[in-house]
């Protein structure tokens, strides 16, 4: 059985191991590269074998790059994972734009491959068109400097807004409204002032229960000015660049080039999409946002929109008020240990799976290490890195640290978020939930003989469906209850869930209309990149909302995925339009063992090895229907 990775135990060791574990596997890659170009006779499966082994080289190296550069306490350690995570970039762009490596590709038959194999091949010469090769030496060389330049004003981006907090300054009684622990951990200083940052734990609370809208303003205000000014030259660049290669590969712009190869198909569907969605979210967005409007009026009878700065704590206001859920009261029963307790064995019932603890050395202390055994043999090992520490990836995400290959290497998974470590949100552990669902991808999927199929491997604008269907579980009354205890070990009531169900109904159409705006944000700036990003943004905010802007603000600055995702933001609706189809099969409860057997091996476990439409109507029997979205969003 492969081994699963060991980390140093002597922090001091920690260069010498990205040496060894990322920069060794680059090397290996390399060489890989020159065997398939030395001219040796070669089968077609020979060739495709060592194709595979490049992939699995270079594939192991740059998931750790990544990993480490977003995730490691030392900061020289996650520079050099950076400059790393980079080498491995430019790797794989010289890779896609060598000539002579395609022509060695490109002389293979598929005669005689099976299925799994005929598919590899068809997709390495898809991507090595898709790379443009078969341009002249001049455009390829163009077009790798356009790759290289593009992946280092990526990571600069990610790096500004990982090392971007910022902080606010507030008097003790602008706290009001905030619970007591959240209260207990945020002391006044020498300055009589309390300090709060823009990292998650201290922000979200904080725009949920403060009663001083002024207070709320300003920490939401420095929200939206992360990484500004540092990310609007690059964004800008980056835009600028994306829009060169997709015209030099013969494009109509970067839109259309990227969902090639994705679900939807083609640039113009996602404007379609958005338009549909459009439709279908104005007018319950509007309700929802005027039913907020009127609240805030009784509170100040001058103000005249929400934004950003107000929904959340008003959404919460209405639902305890309205719906009779206190947010404050709900909180009592997350505590982050039985929480993620919970979310195991919740887990494990479902898919027949077992996660053992291990005691093993990580990059952090706070890093909690389980192996995942399907029954009695070890099929993967996940790592859980949830709370929040200077320097690290502030937001929430799945990453890869051993992409898994049959017989090869079991693959590793890590959970990365910001929760805090005592009483959460139950907003928390639906995002829980929902990162789960890309973890539990990655193992189960990741036992396949590709490194391209490998894990989370499907189409990008399905990889947030499993996730997204996962999210229900944080809403059943017997999961929740299977966990969620108060102080005096009482579970959380039944009656008490179906509040809270009814009132996650209120504002769905404000939620969907703000991720919407998103999406148009992500697709508009990469149709055409503007002249102006603050005017094109004001004006997808004028027309999608659903809230009010705040003045003299550059949310831009700090939206990671217009890095990440680029022009598929869309994919967060798109994936979501399916899960709540994939919800419709589990008609006898969602702990249903047996559709959660078949959905594990129908979805998850095939990863990429076939396409996402495919994996979706074996599962359900149908093609995917658009219905039980439409329905989620007008339930009353």
């Amino acid at each position: 059985m492969p081994a699963p990775t060991t980390f140093p135990a002597d922090p001091a060791t920690w260069p010498a191991f990205l040496a060894t574990s990322v920069d060794a596997g680059l090397d290996e890659g390399r060489a890989l590269i020159s065997r398939l170009k030395d001219g040796t006779p070669r089968t077609t499966s020979e060739v495709l074998e060592l194709w595979n082994d490049t992939d699995i080289a270079i594939g192991t190296a740059s998931a750790r790059a990544h990993l480490f550069a977003e995730v490691h306490p030392d900061a020289a350690v996650r520079e050099a994972a950076e400059a790393s995570a980079q080498a491995a970039e430019d790797l794989l762009t010289e890779r896609g734009l060598d000539h002579e490596l395609f022509e060695v590709l490109a002389a293979t038959d598929a005669a005689g491959l099976d299925a799994d194999a005929a598919r590899a091949r068809e997709h390495v010469l898809r991507d090595f068109r898709r790379s443009g090769v078969d341009r002249t030496p001049e455009e390829r060389e163009h077009l790798r400097a356009l790759a290289q330049r593009c992946t280092e004003i990526g990571l600069e981006f990610s790096r500004n807004i990982r090392d971007g907090v910022r902080t606010v300054h507030l008097r003790p009684e602008q706290l009001d409204g905030l619970p007591d622990d959240y209260r207990a951990e945020h002391p006044a200083g020498d300055d009589g002032l309390v300090a709060l940052t823009t990292e998650y734990p201290d922000m979200v609370p904080f725009r949920t229960y403060a009663h001083d809208p002024e207070a709320r303003l300003a920490l939401t205000r420095e929200y939206l000015l992360l990484a500004y000014p540092d990310n609007e030259p690059l964004l800008a660049e980056l835009l600028t660049l994306r829009a060169e290669r997709a015209a030099l590969l013969g494009y109509e712009d970067w839109p259309t080039y990227d969902t090639e190869v994705k679900m939807i198909g083609s640039g113009r569907a996602i404007a379609e999409f958005i338009e549909r969605l459009d439709g279908l979210t104005a007018g319950p967005a509007r309700s929802d946002v005027e039913t907020m409007l009127a609240r805030f009026r009784q509170d100040s009878p001058g103000a005249t929109a929400i934004t950003s700065a107000d929904n959340l704590y008003y959404d919460q206001v209405i639902r305890r008020e309205d719906y009779d859920v206190d947010s404050q009261a709900v909180r009592q029963y997350f505590r982050y240990p039985a929480v993620r307790n919970g979310v195991l064995d919740t887990i494990s019932r479902l898919f027949g799976l077992t996660f053992t603890p291990v005691n093993a050395a990580t990059w952090h202390e706070d890093v909690t290490v389980y192996d995942v055994e399907d029954e009695g043999a070890r099929i993967g090992r996940i790592y859980l890195d949830m709370h929040p520490r200077a320097g690290k990836f502030n937001h929430a995400a799945q990453f890869s640290l051993t992409p898994g290959i049959q017989g090869r290497a079991l693959p590793e998974g890590v959970l990365v978020c910001n929760f805090p470590t005592g009483l959460m949100e139950h907003d928390d552990v639906v995002t829980f939930f929902h990162e789960f669902g890309h973890l539990v991808h990655e193992i189960l999927g990741g036992h396949q003989s590709w490194a391209m199929f490998t894990g989370v491997a499907t189409e990008w604008d399905f990889v947030e469906a499993p996730s997204q269907l996962l999210e229900e579980w944080a809403w059943d009354t017997d999961v929740l209850q299977s966990f969620a205890t108060n102080d005096a070990g009482e579970p959380i009531p039944a009656d008490l869930v179906a509040r809270m169900r009814r009132a996650d109904t209120f504002a769905r159409g404000a939620w969907t209309r703000r991720q919407l705006n998103f999406t148009a944000l992500s697709y508009g700036l990469h149709a055409e990149a503007p002249a102006d990003l603050a005017a094109f943004t004001a004006a997808v905010d004028e027309r999608f909302g659903p809230y009010g802007s705040i003045p003299d603000t550059h949310q831009y600055a700090g939206f990671g995925h217009l890095e990440g995702y680029g022009s598929a933001y869309y994919t967060y609706l798109w994936s979501l339009v399916i899960a709540k189809d994939l919800r419709s099969a589990f008609t006898d409860g969602l702990m249903d063992p047996v559709v959660g057997r078949r959905y594990r091996d129908a979805i998850l476990a095939p990863g990429g090895s076939a396409d996402a439409a495919d994996l979706v109507e074996r599962f359900l029997g149908r093609p995917t229907s658009f219905e039980p979205f439409e329905d989620w969003l007008t339930e009353a």
